[in-house]
């Protein structure tokens, strides 16, 4: 049985080969060869036994270029027709006054704080008078209510002749107040900045005595405009005359300078350390 099958192999293997050769032939007479002569890597045609055959793409265009990470976007998309005001032309534009307060609550001043219901006003013990109507005590600065106070630097003037009025104002003021306790509407706790009131000695207004006695001048539109005009009339304190002087005793002499002791009880004489005179013991 081997035999016939290895004859049948070997007859075979002819006539495959002379097939092989016929469809060669029969493809050459249907087909043309595409001969390539040059490459060109920016043409899109090639040329086909004189025809030229156009390519729709290269190869490599499968592959996508890469492309560059967006960065994220943390805001979204707005239209500027909604959100953008309209421009307006400037002529268009017009300046009017501010709107009244809707309550007059806006232009309330900070609530006074609260006092005892049988508050009478702060005693201070040991006023100094700074200046005529201006009291320090108990860490307070006080400024008499009603009145303008005199400066201790201020001077008035007589017949064309200039006097310290004000240091003669604040002296009559510390002669009137005498050490004696003041009772002021302060707060009994409060800050301690300058803080205008009215202030009392007994039964006694301050800032009446000061005015009616010339030592204030009354401020306008106050309780003692018409003392002050009195005072004025009356020409009592500031507006009246330079005080006389004339009667006091004069003011004492000025001590001569003590002798100043010699730097050393040696001084040299030709050349020799002798004893300084010391000077003689005061009478």
């Amino acid at each position: 049985m081997r035999l016939p099958h290895l004859v049948l192999a070997v007859l075979m293997v002819p006539a495959m080969a002379a097939m092989v050769v016929a469809g060669g032939r029969t493809l050459k007479g249907s087909a043309g060869v595409v001969t390539v002569d040059q490459v060109d890597p920016g043409a899109d045609t090639i040329s086909q036994e004189g025809a030229e055959t156009v390519l729709a793409e290269p190869a490599t265009s499968a592959i996508t270029a890469p492309q560059p990470a967006k960065a994220a976007s943390h805001s979204r998309a707005i239209d500027p027709e909604i959100i953008v005001p309209p421009e307006l032309p400037a002529e268009g534009l017009e300046r009017v006054e501010p709107r009244e307060p809707l309550s007059k609550l806006a232009l309330a001043v900070p609530p006074r704080p609260k006092m005892p219901d049988d508050w009478n006003g702060t005693k201070l013990f040991q006023p100094v008078a700074q200046a005529a109507g201006l009291i320090e005590a108990k860490g307070y600065s006080v400024a008499v209510s009603g009145i303008d106070i005199v400066r201790q630097d201020e001077t008035c003037s007589d017949d064309g002749k200039a006097w310290p009025c004000g240091i003669r104002a604040r002296t009559a003021f510390r002669a009137f107040l005498r050490g004696r306790a003041v009772v002021c509407t302060v707060p009994p706790e409060g800050g301690r900045d300058l803080i205008a009131a009215e202030c009392r000695i007994g039964k006694q207004d301050v800032g009446q005595w000061l005015v009616e006695n010339g030592w204030a001048r009354a401020a306008k539109g106050g309780p003692y405009v018409e003392a002050g005009d009195k005072a004025r009339t009356a020409r009592k304190g500031i507006f009246g005359s330079a005080p006389n002087l004339s009667g006091m005793p004069a003011m004492p002499a000025a001590p001569s300078p003590a002798p100043q002791a010699p730097s050393s009880i040696l001084e040299e004489v030709d050349g020799v350390l002798k004893p300084a005179d010391q000077p003689a013991p005061a009478q």
